[in-house]
């Protein structure tokens, strides 16, 4: 390791350990001839950027360690049998194979499902009771059934105690496969709300009981992991010099080792989970500039002070629903989900030297700058990077089954979920749980510490939307009317869904 002050002036290192929810930062004060630099990724596969100044390395890591320039964009993750997780990259630079699979997918779709509406309705108690028959009668649910009708968002719920259906409605469209496998709309790239969430989350908030959840995933390094990371930087010293950067990044990961991955609420083996860990390891690689999002989104590290923070400082960043979302209609049989439904929140920890994490009772102003960017422009985001979509899409049905339970619609419409309720008539825990993945670390020039250690993940207490200082009065009676343009009575009975 290069330590002659001789040859380098006095300069900066900065490393940032992602470990999917791990962005380790520690002091160290290095050698630097000139002052500029560029970044080195690693992780599972790594990945090597240039950059200059303050710069931030290019390279992916916990991923296929693809770089800038490739064509290639995150796909999604994929867990293997033993649990671990890594990324999945893809491309179409010229859109070619997108308009192929959407020819494709209107040639095959029918006329009236594949056109564009801006408000289906969709009644889950006629699709469960089609869906049982489908499944009666062996063949079980079609494409159409799996697919609500492509539907991309839920913007109402409407209870008819007349014809005892529970109705969910929103924009819908055709549909068709990207390049990562997801089903998307064909005109808008959203993704499609698909059953197999929605069964995640009529179960989590079922007819049988007043339930309380809290939907939760976390990506964090083992306390061992963080006290060998510590020891590590200690055994190092404070004098390093340029060339030492892959050193540091290949010890930073080794110290660190897999990282655990804790999903809470819900099955750990549905999509419904994959989801959101996914959302969670990608908001992280953002944060630590290993990833380029598709929004006007400033990471962590291009706004610390790294010198103003503790050598044992951390910060936390998880996202949250936006509880205060939902408005009702005064009779309880109409509700509106309005706005983006996430927000992105931090706050900061000390590691203590045995590994163990402690509040800190704040968050620094880079970490809020950072969450508050994120939550702000998550709307663009999820219009253009399927997984946060999906998230989002994902807490609305927490919530939109929180509210069928607190209303009572099960018990009003004497529905019990039928085969949706039933994993053995109906599974949806058939993926490999996510538990580990390995540390990605990413490495700037920039500051004279060595970054901030991360955590976080997704938490998700839907029925916490329910709570009465949260619900939004239907003042204008727009919830309200918007049930009652919606009429029922010459609805054939195995017709499920309409415009």
């Amino acid at each position: 390791m290069r330590t002659s002050l001789n040859s380098f002036r006095r300069g900066i290192y900065s490393a940032l350990v992602l470990a999917l929810g791990l962005l380790a930062t520690a002091s160290l004060q290095i050698s630097n001839g000139q002052g500029t630099g560029g970044g080195t990724g690693g992780g599972t596969g790594g990945g090597t950027g240039g950059g200059t100044g303050g710069g931030t390395g290019g390279g992916t890591g916990g991923g296929t360690g693809t770089g800038n320039g490739t064509g290639l964009i995150a796909a999604g993750v994929a867990v293997d049998a033993n649990g671990v997780l890594q990324r999945l990259t893809s491309g179409d630079p010229n859109g070619f194979l997108s308009r192929e699979r959407a020819a494709q997918a209107l040639a095959s779709l029918d006329a009236d499902i594949a056109k564009p509406s801006k408000l289906r309705k969709v009644s889950l108690t006629r699709l469960a009771r089609l869906t049982q028959q489908a499944i009666s009668e062996g063949h079980g649910p079609d494409e159409a059934m799996k697919c609500l009708a492509g539907l991309t968002r839920i913007k109402y719920v409407f209870y008819y105690p007349e014809s005892k259906d529970i109705v969910i409605a929103g924009p819908a469209e055709g549909w068709m496969q990207d390049y990562a496998g997801r089903l998307v709309g064909i005109e808008s790239g959203q993704p499609i709300l698909e059953l197999e969430e929605l069964i995640v989350a009529l179960r989590t908030f079922p007819p049988s009981k007043n339930s309380n959840p809290i939907v939760y995933c976390s990506i964090d390094a083992t306390d061992e992991g963080l006290v060998r990371m510590q020891q590590f930087l200690s055994s190092i010293g404070r004098q390093i010099g340029p060339g030492d950067e892959q050193y540091i990044v290949n010890g930073l990961q080794e110290s660190l080792g897999l990282q655990l991955v804790t999903v809470g609420g819900i099955p750990a083996t549905t999509r419904f989970a994959r989801i959101m860990v996914e959302a969670d390891y990608r908001m992280k690689l953002i944060g630590i500039g290993l990833e380029e999002p598709a929004a006007r989104i400033r990471s962590y590290i291009s706004l610390a002070n790294f010198g103003a923070m503790a050598r044992n400082a951390m910060c936390r960043w998880w996202f949250v629903p936006d509880y205060q979302r939902i408005r009702t209609s005064e009779d309880g049989l109409a509700a509106e989900l309005v706005g983006n439904g996430v927000k992105l929140i931090g706050e900061d920890e000390v590691v203590s030297s045995s590994g163990q994490r402690q509040q800190a009772g704040r968050q620094n102003r880079a970490s809020e700058r950072f969450t508050k960017g994120f939550t702000d422009h998550y709307g663009q985001l999820a219009e253009r990077d399927p997984v946060y979509a999906q998230l989002r899409n994902c807490i609305d049905m927490l919530v939109v089954a929180a509210l069928i339970q607190k209303n009572d619609y099960y018990g009003q419409a004497d529905w019990d979920l039928s085969v949706l309720g039933d994993e053995k008539a109906y599974p949806v825990e058939t993926y490999n749980a996510p538990e580990k993945v390995a540390s990605a670390v990413n490495s700037i020039w920039k500051g004279s510490h060595l970054a901030t250690p991360v955590g976080g993940g997704v938490q998700i207490d839907a029925s916490q939307a329910m709570d009465a200082d949260n619900l939004l009065d239907d003042e204008a009676g727009s919830v309200a009317a918007a049930r009652a343009e919606i009429k029922l009575g010459d609805l054939p009975a195995d017709q499920w869904w309409w415009d």
